[in-house]
């Protein structure tokens, strides 16, 4: 599976718990992200609510190897793409998760890459 960083709040706030995940899993320290938007994943069967950030990640950001939390069961291999290729693998069916599309979408709609 190939997706965006994400995690269960337990308790944070949403900006807290992104910023979380990103260095547990990713191994890069955010400057400033921003919130997007929210989204419901399936309603009218759970409840949870999802919330997407975006960032500007750099080198210089990068302060471990990322790869999960060590006292959880994560196997997370990160994976570095460029944009362009991304949206390939949505067509390909490599990507098939639906926060990491959306995210990618909304990216592209904004023009934040090019």
């Amino acid at each position: 599976m190939i997706e965006v960083c994400a995690g269960l709040l337990e308790g944070d706030t949403p900006e807290v718990c992104a910023r979380k995940e990103a260095i547990e899993e990713t191994g890069y320290k955010l400057d400033k992200i921003e919130k997007v938007f929210e989204a419901y994943m399936v309603p009218g069967t759970v409840t949870q609510k999802a919330h997407f950030f975006i960032a500007v990640c750099t080198n210089n950001m990068r302060i471990g190897y990322g790869g999960g939390a060590e006292n959880e069961t994560e196997n997370i291999e990160v994976l570095e793409i460029t944009f362009t290729k991304a949206l390939e693998m949505i067509k390909s069916g490599e990507i098939n998760d639906a926060k990491t599309i959306m995210l990618l979408q909304y990216a592209q709609n904004a023009q934040l890459l090019k």
